[in-house]
């Protein structure tokens, strides 16, 4: 207890000596906190913003298109045509029952009219389950196509927000008759917008959807453009693609193992990629930011190291009067670590105030904002800039410290 008195007032003698020398050293390290906060926030908020971004076409998905054979298969040649229906949907659903499935054809430049108001577009008709899997959510007021719907092959229509836009203008689409091909269609609802990071055929804001059903009535095609397969769980959609190319493979003929009969773009594969190059920011700015820092961390450092030059002679008197090596050592160290937590803090504030500042900034229809995102804080930041304040702190400290302590008593004395 007495020598960490004597190490707490040692400690206060020499920062009441040299209040400029403590602001100035503090005042380095909150600008380096604030540079690393801030570009780990910018990082962290570009990361969640690519990960909502890519999530908008759906979650756990897979597109599969219809390709030609590369391969042989029980006697039929290669380069043959695959191509499924929506029948397959049906054949498919029996048999992986734990996946979801639904098709989607696709009629291009298709001609959408409301009163004077003329534009060309796509027209998909799809399975109802298509809607939750691409995450077609309904704006308020609105709904999405309904089981009925297919059943009854109602003439019913769900816009993507732009095209919605393009042809309605301000008025709301929803209970409007919208002509397509001169055939009308009841609006039943808009969809939310949604920032994209893929897409397959177009962003689905510039499209409209049909029953698929209604689809195969109308233009008189029922071979599917595509099929959208999602899995319950990430880890499992390498097999249910596996299983998938078995069951189509049987009845369309073509080998399972063939790669190019099923073009496929597997979401769950291509979602690793990006978050790997997500990680690789967030990596780097942090890297970036805990250089700022230690130059901050070297700075204190050189201060300390300057401190126990000018103050050689009287540790040599402390030494030789009889002063513990703790004595000498603890208050440098004590002083390293304050002025590092007193301007990790202060450096915290500043950024936390300016994040929290950007936070009010609004997204919608800034494009910039849209792709990078908002600078976010996390605990996981907060836990990884501590932990570099507090080792800069005690390096900072603890080698001036020990030189502090390696003076030889007797030198001392011929120091100027």
């Amino acid at each position: 207890m007495r020598d960490l008195k004597v190490v707490f007032h040692l400690f206060e003698q020499s920062s009441r000596l040299a209040k400029k020398r403590a602001f100035l050293t503090i005042a380095a390290i909150a600008w380096g906190t604030v540079a690393i906060l801030l570009l780990l926030a910018f990082g962290e908020g570009l990361k969640r913003q690519l990960d909502s971004n890519r999530k908008a076409m759906g979650e756990n998905i897979a597109v599969v298109w219809s390709g030609e054979s590369s391969k042989p298969y029980k006697g039929l040649p290669v380069g043959r045509d695959i191509k499924f229906r929506i029948e397959d949907i049906e054949l498919l659903r029996a048999r992986i029952p734990e996946a979801n499935f639904a098709g989607e054809i696709i009629q291009w430049r298709t001609s959408l009219a409301y009163g004077t108001k003329a534009v060309n577009s796509r027209v998909k008709g799809v399975h109802v389950e298509w809607g939750d899997m691409r995450k077609h959510f309904p704006v308020e007021g609105g709904r999405w196509l309904s089981a009925l719907d297919e059943k009854e092959k109602r003439r019913v229509v769900f816009m993507g927000d732009e095209t919605a836009k393009d042809v309605f203008g301000t008025t709301d689409p929803v209970g409007k008759l919208l002509l397509i091909n001169n055939a009308p269609f009841t609006v039943v609802g808009v969809m939310q917008r949604k920032v994209q990071m893929g897409a397959y055929s177009g962003p689905d804001k510039n499209a409209v959807v049909i029953p698929i059903s209604t689809f195969k009535a109308m233009f008189g095609r029922d071979q599917l453009s595509n099929i959208v397969v999602q899995s319950p769980k990430p880890g499992q959609m390498k097999g249910i693609l596996r299983q998938m190319n078995e069951v189509l493979g049987g009845k369309l003929g073509f080998d399972p193992e063939d790669d190019r009969a099923l073009p496929t773009w597997d979401t769950v594969k291509s979602a690793k990629t990006n978050m790997n190059f997500s990680m690789g920011i967030q990596i780097f700015l942090g890297i970036i930011g805990a250089l700022t820092l230690l130059i901050g961390g070297v700075g204190v450092a050189n201060i300390m190291y300057a401190v126990v030059k000018e103050r050689t002679k009287e540790i040599g008197v402390k030494m030789a009067l009889g002063a513990k090596a703790r004595w000498i050592t603890l208050p440098f160290v004590l002083e390293g670590l304050v002025y590092t937590f007193l301007g990790g803090a202060a450096g915290t504030l500043i950024a936390v105030l300016l994040v929290t500042g950007m936070g009010f900034i609004p997204s919608q229809g800034n494009r910039v904002m849209e792709f990078l995102g908002k600078p976010t804080l996390s605990p996981l930041i907060g836990l990884a800039t501590a932990g570099i304040l507090g080792v800069i702190g005690l390096l900072a400290g603890w080698f001036p410290a020990r030189r502090a302590a390696s003076i030889d008593p007797a030198s001392t004395l011929r120091y100027e």
